[in-house]
């Protein structure tokens, strides 16, 4: 915590996703994969985050191998935040992640503010608070 977040670029053939083009905003990123049962059950209420706060940027880098799994799961899902796969895991190994999901909040000068281990209710008053204060 209070270190600046690794910048990081990850390319996933149909797009590029890069940490820096996120500077001066709130970004709550996500690190799951669909074979994740926690990782399952948060993604819900990230959307619903998602949705009542536009302004915060949600990133969800996947680290699925099977890219059908994944737009499937997107699909069926409805998921229409920020989402890219990373199967290389690139962007969790420089944030030492090896646990899904983990979720950094990173505030607008790119210094990582909270770490989050697990399924989170986002929904949660207290991490509402701690969103619309940064």
């Amino acid at each position: 915590m209070g270190k600046v977040a690794p910048d990081f670029t990850i390319t996933d053939g149909s797009q590029t996703l890069r940490l820096a083009d996120y500077r001066g905003r709130v970004v709550l990123l996500n690190f799951w994969a669909t074979w994740c049962p926690p990782c399952v059950e948060e993604m819900p209420s990230l959307l619903k985050l998602h949705h009542d706060m536009p302004n915060l940027v949600i990133l969800a880098v996947s680290i699925d191998d099977d890219a059908d799994a994944y737009r499937r799961f997107l699909t069926t899902h409805h998921v229409d935040l920020i989402t890219i796969r990373d199967p290389s895991e690139s962007a969790p190994k420089l944030f030492h992640t090896d646990m899904w999901p983990e979720t950094y909040l990173i505030d607008r000068k790119g210094i990582i503010r909270s770490k989050f281990i697990g399924a989170q209710d986002w929904s949660d008053p207290e991490i509402r608070q701690l969103l619309k204060n940064l």
